[in-house]
């Protein structure tokens, strides 16, 4: 496939102001010449971000973000670099040869072709002559043919050595038919872990097929669900049900809501509601919860009515609040998963729930006090301090009192001493620490101090670059030299520098790409003085004189023969006087 060339990509960035694409992802608000936002790449609650349009780059005084238009896009979306190039050229109305859409994955590429391969031939099969019963109890269960077709939902047949006999037939490695986690080996032969069920695949964030759940649909069975174990592509933690679908529609409204069950998206979808994912059964991960920050600003949370759902709602936004996001919920009555809700109540009666979730602390003034006894002095103190402990974590003071206000009323106990108490306990709360960015040492010596400064500047001012060039001074680090010979090519090739364009030069050199990165959060001022460069050149060449001359003296001390000892005493002198550097 043909490399998309420099002078393309930059004219993609110039068409993509950085302020409009990264605010239509995020809140932004002025300050002075740049604009800040809350930070979606690490666990922020105050805005961290900041994004200045003259140099349309962003900067995390937090966690270390740092990058372009692109760097944010391929961050946010989890994508690669020139995936994010595509879609902002396709944004930007710019036509680019080629199709950049899939990129080789880091895992084995084998595994996606091995569950795209099956998809298909469980696809295929709910289609056949003995799909009919699959069919008809898909239709049962209000799941018609425009529903199979847009999940994917396939059948695996009673026979059991039927996918085997097509994965073996294909040439594929036992090596990989063993990781694919989608046969079984017994007697050195292979059979089907899936038979005689319903197969609905589930996918990646980028929508490739990574694992399936079979259901029984006529037979007793006691294993309802088969689920994908967990493989090199196929990890539950990482992963949201219906992600790479409802990314898109949950930006667009601003809202998106999370299920528990593949089934309930699904439903959903029958009634027209796609901004919707779903957990897979499992806990709510850190990595979740961040992939739900990402997709909108608004998040519903919409798990089954029973106890088991309750819990899980309760824990989803414990994860979710540490990350300063405040979820509304919607509770369903009679133990009812939205699947069940849905086909007994209707759309209308689902949408009016979803149009009138209760704050989060609404939620949890019930869930605390449902098995205690508030008459008992005992139980009331426990809820009561457990719904203090729950408003410490809340930021917004209107939701604070107006919790606040219903718990004297619930408890009898004077609002003000409820109020002195929760100040109280917010005096105790340790704010977090702001995390130094990972790669940025804390420690430099003053040659590392020097070679990161002339970086910086060189990055700032085309007459730094000049300077450079014309004193030469040998970076030490390979890495740093790396950049510096990025940096001057640009300025040969364009008469001037553009930072946002240099972080796209370098965004597929890893170790150059985070030395730019740390290079960046330097807390240096844009205004310099060219003896500070001079000086910065001086101190490079004294470490390299200092690290010329010990290396040399090393080998003085170990070498035998006379006529060699003599030349490198000679180059010895020749570097103190400064003839060789």
């Amino acid at each position: 496939m043909e490399k998309l060339s420099t002078d393309t990509i930059n004219l993609i960035r110039e068409k993509s102001d950085i302020v409009e694409i990264i605010s239509s992802y995020i809140p932004l608000t002025p300050r002075g010449k740049n604009y800040f936002g809350v930070c979606p790449f690490h666990d922020d609650n105050h805005p961290s971000m900041s994004v200045s349009k003259e140099k349309q780059i962003y900067k995390c005084f937090s966690c270390g973000a740092t990058g372009n238009v692109f760097t944010f896009v391929s961050e946010y979306e989890n994508i690669s670099f020139i995936e994010a190039v595509q879609m902002l050229a396709d944004k930007a109305g710019i036509p680019i040869q080629g199709n950049y859409q899939k990129t080789k994955p880091k895992e084995d590429p084998v595994l996606y072709e091995i569950y795209e391969l099956s998809s298909k031939f469980y696809q295929n099969n709910v289609n056949t002559k003995e799909g009919r019963e699959a069919r008809e109890y898909l239709k049962q269960r209000q799941i018609d043919e425009q529903v199979i077709k847009e999940f994917g939902i396939g059948l695996s047949l009673k026979d059991n050595k039927m996918l085997s006999k097509l994965l073996v037939s294909k040439g594929y490695s036992d090596k990989n038919l063993e990781k694919c986690a989608l046969l079984v080996k017994r007697d050195y032969q292979y059979s089907d872990l899936y038979y005689n069920r319903v197969m609905f695949p589930l996918w990646n964030l980028s929508g490739q097929v990574v694992g399936f759940s079979g259901r029984i649909y006529n037979s007793e069975d006691p294993s309802k669900y088969i689920n994908s174990r967990e493989t090199e592509i196929f990890k539950k933690g990482e992963l949201l049900y219906n992600y790479h679908r409802a990314k898109i529609e949950a930006r667009k409204k601003g809202t998106i809501i999370v299920m528990e069950g593949f089934m309930d998206v699904i439903r959903a979808y029958t009634i027209g509601i796609t901004n919707v994912v779903a957990t897979m059964g499992t806990a709510v991960t850190k990595g979740q919860a961040q992939l739900l920050k990402k997709m909108a600003r608004d998040i519903i949370l919409c798990f089954d009515g029973d106890e088991a759902g309750a819990k899980a709602t309760f824990a989803c936004a414990d994860i979710l609040l540490e990350m300063g996001v405040t979820p509304k919920i919607v509770r369903l009555e009679n133990n009812m998963d939205p699947d069940d809700f849905i086909k007994k109540n209707g759309k209308e009666s689902f949408l009016s729930r979803l149009d009138n979730p209760i704050t989060i602390m609404d939620f949890k003034l019930n869930y605390l006090k449902k098995d205690k006894d508030l008459t008992s002095t005992d139980d009331m103190a426990k809820y009561v301090s457990a719904m203090l402990e729950e408003l410490s974590r809340i930021e917004d003071v209107v939701v604070r009192e107006l919790t606040l206000k219903k718990m004297s009323e619930e408890s009898k106990l004077d609002f003000t001493f409820l109020k002195d108490q929760l100040t109280d306990k917010l005096k105790e709360v340790v704010p977090k620490e702001i995390l130094l960015p990972k790669k940025v040492s804390t420690k430099k010596n003053r040659y590392q101090m020097a070679e990161q400064n002339l970086l910086y500047y060189m990055l700032c001012d085309t007459e730094v670059i000049k300077i450079y060039m014309q004193e030469k001074p040998f970076l030490p680090r390979d890495t740093s030299r790396m950049l510096a010979l990025e940096i001057v090519h640009y300025y040969k090739e364009n008469s001037k520098i553009e930072l946002a364009d240099i972080i796209s030069l370098v965004s597929e050199q890893k170790e150059v790409a985070t030395l730019l990165q740390e290079i960046l959060l330097l807390p240096l001022n844009d205004i310099y003085k060219k003896e500070e460069i001079l000086d910065y050149c001086k101190v490079i060449r004294d470490y390299n004189v200092n690290y010329e001359m010990n290396r040399l003296k090393k080998k003085l001390t170990e070498e035998t023969n006379i006529e060699e000892k003599t030349k490198i005493a000679e180059q010895i002198v020749q570097l103190k006087k400064g003839e060789l550097i």
